[in-house]
């Protein structure tokens, strides 16, 4: 994620007024604001599954937005995480929220080691949130942290499903990694094609 540098460290207000107005998305964390570079296909197409998926079966009282919407992960850090989820009414013209039940980022090379370091533990430290769930692109391996398990982690496969029981719902690996391309996806297809000519 590239620094955009600034000679001194950027208030809060002027960069909460910059996102209004900027075609790209920053992240900010303490005076310092970071481009946030574009996603690969596959990291689209995950993001586009679980916002699908979660969005058919959450109640009514619930939502999930994906990467556009802002998150405060302290007193000095904002965050655009590729998919967060939080149950309580909020006015349409907030920029940011501080109360997310459940966030998702999509693991790649560049990402991994902040999403799983960093990031995480922003996350972790925020009071409301009840789940941190780790979708990986180059393989399939879905990983969720639960609050009620103190943070332990847990791990799914190709024909797991699991629960996340911040929003209450199931879902199934296979149908998040839908259209999804790397090794393991290939291996499934191929692996179905045979047994159907068998």
């Amino acid at each position: 994620m590239p620094l955009v540098q600034s000679l001194l460290p950027l208030s809060i207000e002027h960069y909460l007024q910059g996102e209004l107005q900027s075609e790209l998305k920053h992240e900010y964390l303490e005076g310092q604001v970071y481009v946030m570079v574009g996603a690969s296909i596959n990291h689209n197409r995950i993001s586009r599954n679980l916002l699908t998926q979660i969005s058919a079966i959450l109640s009514d009282s619930c939502e999930i937005f994906s990467s556009n919407l802002l998150v405060k992960t302290g007193v000095n850090r904002f965050r655009y995480p590729d998919l967060v989820a939080f149950c309580e009414s909020t006015q349409g013209d907030q920029q940011f929220i501080d109360n997310p039940l459940l966030i998702i980022e999509s693991l790649s090379k560049s990402t991994r080691q902040q999403d799983k370091g960093m990031k995480r533990n922003e996350y972790l430290s925020l009071p409301s949130l009840q789940e941190y769930v780790l979708v990986e692109q180059d393989f399939i391996e879905v990983e969720v942290l639960r609050r009620s398990q103190s943070w332990k982690s847990e791990n799914y496969y190709l024909g797991n499903r699991f629960k996340l029981n911040s929003l209450q719902i199931e879902l199934s690996v296979l149908d998040i990694y839908h259209k999804v391309t790397n090794t393991d996806m290939l291996d499934y297809l191929t692996s179905l094609s045979f047994n159907q000519n068998e």
